[in-house]
């Protein structure tokens, strides 16, 4: 039995590729900022984790590594929105944002890459909101200038997607990196209009997640999506 380990499997999409992943066979190990009993069907392991912090990384890789814990596919599902309602820049926000979207995550996803398998796959749940190609189109609805520090955020997570790809290529390892794009969710960061069900999004990552696409490529539904 093949294993994954899904940051944040207490709502939203975590929550449906948790129950994707367990209901194809996968013994699923999963992570919350806070320990829950309402954990998704089909978790056999679970962690606390806060990107925020790095005791709590360090405390979780740990935990992973005294449980004899190999992972397959990683994908680091948590992340914040806490400037939604903003056009401007909040420093402060900024930092809270790139803690959790971009330094928590990529601390993590560094501290465990000695327990993944090399025919491993790593996916970082990105966003259209990171595409700088999608700045291009200045005065259409997505509304460029909202929520910066989001933005930002995942500009950022999707070059250390980027970077991390080439250099574990050159490394010779054979895991593969992607980035994708979930789509609009349902979910309490995409609000109750969204377009897109968790489950849905959780059928198109978990197809992604286990095939073998070129690494280092951003993706939404099975097609490149333009940086």
């Amino acid at each position: 039995m093949k294993n994954v380990l899904i940051t944040g499997v207490g709502r939203g999409i975590g929550r449906a590729l948790a129950e994707k992943f367990a209901t194809e066979g996968w013994r699923v190990i999963g992570t919350t900022y806070q320990s829950t009993s309402d954990l998704p069907q089909g978790v056999s392991k679970h962690y606390a984790l806060d990107l925020s912090d790095e005791a709590s990384i360090k405390n979780c890789v740990e935990n992973l590594k005294k449980d004899n814990i190999t992972i397959d596919v990683l994908i680091n599902n948590a992340g914040i929105l806490c400037d939604e309602e903003e056009t401007h820049l909040v420093p402060d926000k900024l930092r809270q944002t790139l803690e959790v979207n971009l330094i928590g995550t990529a601390d993590f996803t560094e501290q465990l890459l000695p327990l993944l398998n090399q025919s491993g796959h790593v996916v970082f749940l990105s966003s259209q909101a990171g595409s700088l190609q999608e700045m291009d189109h200045l005065n259409d609805s997505h509304e460029p200038y909202h929520y910066p520090a989001y933005k930002i955020s995942k500009t950022a997570l999707n070059m250390y997607v980027r970077t991390l790809a080439a250099r574990l290529l050159h490394e010779g390892n054979g895991t593969i990196v992607s980035a994708v794009h979930p789509g609009w969710v349902q979910t309490d960061m995409g609000g109750s209009e969204a377009p897109i069900t968790p489950a849905e999004a959780a059928t198109q990552i978990f197809k992604l997640a286990t095939s073998r696409p070129p690494t280092g490529g951003f993706w939404y539904n099975d097609e490149p999506y333009p940086w």
